[in-house]
């Protein structure tokens, strides 16, 4: 498994309403640094004060092997999120069993990045900060 068949996993399965960074985790811990400055900023702008994005107008990209692929038609121009919960959803994934999700609020995250003597996360410390849990069969 890697971290886009838990996307698409995710997209299928989450019944939580918000904004998610998604994170796929392999090993015993995580790196905080592993969530980027640009992506804490917009969690929290979409659960406070609010995020505005555009969608781009690309009408086609290239994949890794440099052939033309078509987008999906989006479904509008452009969003603006004010007040929406937001998480860091991360998925522990070990061959043959059930893979652990947790949504960490980025309120929550944020507080451990700083507030902890040490700099990646570990699916103990996810499970106790965790809003929500989910567990995937697949």
């Amino acid at each position: 498994m890697k971290e886009r068949d838990f996307q698409s996993e995710f997209g299928k399965r989450n019944k939580v309403a918000g904004v998610f960074e998604l994170k796929f985790c392999k090993g015993t811990s995580l790196p905080f640094k592993s969530v980027a400055d640009h992506q804490i900023k917009a969690l929290k702008d979409a659960s406070t004060d609010g995020l505005y994005h555009k969608i781009s107008d690309s009408p086609f990209f290239k994949d890794p092997a440099g052939k033309m692929r078509f987008t999906k038609p989006k479904p509008f121009d452009c969003f603006y999120l004010k007040n929406i919960h937001a998480y860091v959803v991360i998925m522990w994934w070990i061959p043959r069993k059930k893979k652990n999700v947790y949504y960490i609020p980025i309120a929550r995250w944020v507080g451990m990045q700083s507030g902890f003597n040490r700099k990646s996360v570990t699916e103990t410390m996810a499970e106790q900060y965790s809003a929500f849990t989910a567990s995937y069969l697949k």
